[in-house]
């Protein structure tokens, strides 16, 4: 259809009208994480969707959008605690675009003014961790528990819907504070204490003593 027959045809010089302005409005898209600066919860990636050109000849050419920097980092966060997560060069990202500028909020927090009147602009994303496309989607998700778990599944926290607790860790378990138990423990390994582990339940003696008395400190 060319230029005379769109000014003769209202609905769909409309349409076509209506369908460039969409074109130019960001809502969310997919995106891949290129680098991460944690001291500023910001990152860089590349959407993982193309743009399409169209050129003089009514050709079209796919490009990449280009690269979207200083990307708020959005971490589940609320009442002084957030769970956060080791984001990297490779990982997949939803970038949510608000609707007007961020930048003055970004910056100074609180209720701002829009420093620029722009609309739906690539330049105000922001990154949700977690979306994933098939290649990357994870294996053995647990359908009845809730876990905090590496991709692989053989380190976890779970809890189960049965209101139980299972932590699974290939590399041991670290507390540093006081461990304070109300009920029984069961070990079906050594419990070591003293600096060192030097003093074990499993092989542990006490000095002797006399009737009546009682013994003696454990002997390492």
């Amino acid at each position: 259809m060319d230029r005379n027959q769109l000014l003769n045809d209202t609905e769909t010089s409309i349409r076509y009208a209506l369908d460039g302005r969409q074109s130019n409005l960001w809502t969310a898209m997919p995106a891949i994480v290129q680098s991460v600066n944690l001291t500023a919860m910001t990152l860089e990636c590349q959407p993982a969707i193309q743009g399409v050109v169209s050129n003089p000849d009514g050709s079209t050419t796919l490009v990449n959008l280009p690269l979207l920097v200083d990307v708020p980092i959005c971490f589940p966060s609320a009442g002084g605690f957030s769970l956060t997560f080791p984001i990297a060069q490779g990982d997949e990202v939803l970038v949510i675009i608000a609707s007007r500028c961020i930048d003055a909020w970004w910056q100074q927090g609180g209720v701002q003014p829009p420093i620029e009147n722009r609309m739906h602009d690539l330049s105000d994303g922001f990154a949700l961790p977690g979306p994933r496309s098939q290649p990357r989607v994870i294996s053995t998700i647990s359908s009845s528990n809730v876990q905090l778990r590496n991709d692989a599944g053989t380190v976890y926290v779970e809890i189960t819907a049965g209101g139980g607790i299972n932590l699974k860790s290939t590399a041991g378990f670290t507390l540093t504070g006081d461990l304070n138990v109300t009920g029984a423990i069961t070990a079906t390994g050594d419990i070591a204490a003293g600096p060192g582990g030097a003093i074990t339940l499993l092989t542990h003696l006490h000095e002797s003593s006399t009737p009546g008395n009682p013994t003696g400190p454990p002997i390492p």
